[in-house]
């Protein structure tokens, strides 16, 4: 019976996100949620308990104030959790991500599979998962879209550029899945109820050893802004010569005979 790992991260929720007046983000007003890729890992590692067997720990690292997260990913099957927790934690990188995740995990929680999401819902950098088998030596499978366990082996559909692309790994081994692996369950009230009574356990930062120093920095953050010409082309030859010569204009196809 697999012992499965879902990591997963508590992102800002961009329905809330506004626009400064000087194109500035103006995030006063948001809320939190778990990023959307993360709720497929999770939702994956349920569904492989349910076939399986064992069990489905959801594991972070956040601020403190990430723990209503943590009560949502219970909600959504995990049967305990893991919440590394500290002030200092707000804002890694990839790299920290996956240096806190691989050390607690190495240390504390027993495993024969990982799953993540492809990327995260405010970076998208895909590096937390790839980085974290590095670190903990293990097999890495990225983009899956369908996965199984067969004969102790871990079978895995992955979509690359020239098509589909099936491969099998021993266990331990991390995964990062795609959207469309699967449709995650929402959470119902006695869902959210139990959550409550699940364990977790908090990790501090001076219980770790480790220590992970940032390399980028953040100069600026600024909101995309689009401009509207509201120019009206109808269907005509001559309208359709006009739109292509309003095109060349502003530079977004080639000069005649260029």
């Amino acid at each position: 019976m697999p012992e499965m790992i879902a990591c997963f991260k508590w992102v800002i929720d961009e329905a809330y996100i506004r626009r400064g007046p000087e194109g500035e983000l103006d995030l006063s007003s948001v809320n939190y949620k778990i990023s959307e890729y993360d709720r497929n890992a999770i939702e994956e590692a349920v569904r492989l308990r349910e076939a399986h067997g064992g069990s489905v720990i959801p594991v972070t690292v956040a601020a403190p104030e990430a723990a209503k997260g943590v009560k949502d990913a219970l909600s959504r099957g995990g049967d305990r959790a893991f919440f590394i927790a500290d002030e200092a934690f707000h804002d890694l990188e990839p790299s920290q991500t996956a240096a806190v995740l691989a050390e607690v995990i190495r240390s504390r929680i027993p495993h024969d599979l990982i799953l993540c999401g492809e990327g995260s819902g405010d970076l998208y950098a895909q590096q937390v998962g790839p980085r974290l088998a590095e670190h903990l030596e293990i097999p890495c499978i990225s983009f899956v879209q369908k996965l199984s366990i067969e004969q102790g082996r871990l079978i895995a559909e992955r979509k690359v550029e020239e098509g589909l692309e099936v491969v099998a790994a021993p266990l331990p081994a991390l995964v990062t899945v795609l959207p469309d692996i699967n449709v995650p369950r929402i959470p119902g009230v006695k869902d959210t109820l139990a959550a409550a009574k699940k364990p977790f356990v908090t990790v501090k930062r001076d219980e770790l050893s480790g220590k992970y120093e940032a390399h980028l920095a953040t100069l600026l953050v600024r909101a995309t802004q689009m401009e509207r010409q509201c120019e009206r082309f109808g269907t005509q030859p001559e309208d359709v010569a006009r739109f292509l010569e309003s095109l060349r204009k502003k530079g977004a196809i080639g000069q005649k005979g260029g």
